[in-house]
């Protein structure tokens, strides 16, 4: 499925409308670390992919950046793990204190 990912910086979001649905990434920036809060996909366009192409566009923009990134929601650790190429940019722990979570 090929999808129109917006990425909104004021807004610290990523997201795509798929027949009629929006779903979105989420996530914080502080001191060089990108922090995925949040990654939802309403039910009705679930399964196809576009979790996994948010997550792409958030890694490809974490990537040009300079950024390294936590994931610190359940399917950007999980996306993360599954895809080793992008072992470059895992922080593998939380900044002290929750900083990056501003």
């Amino acid at each position: 499925m090929e999808l129109n990912v917006r990425h909104d910086t004021p807004s610290r979001e990523f997201s795509a409308e798929v027949q009629g649905h929006r779903a979105v990434l989420q996530y914080r920036l502080r001191d060089g670390v990108m922090t995925i809060v949040h990654t939802g996909v309403p039910d009705e366009i679930a399964g196809h992919g576009v979790a996994a192409e948010l997550m792409r566009a958030a890694l490809q923009a974490a990537r040009e950046n300079g950024w390294k990134v936590f994931p610190a929601c359940e399917y950007a650790e999980v996306f993360m793990r599954r895809h080793p190429e992008y072992g470059d940019l895992l922080m593998q722990a939380p900044l002290p204190s929750g900083e990056g979570l501003e």
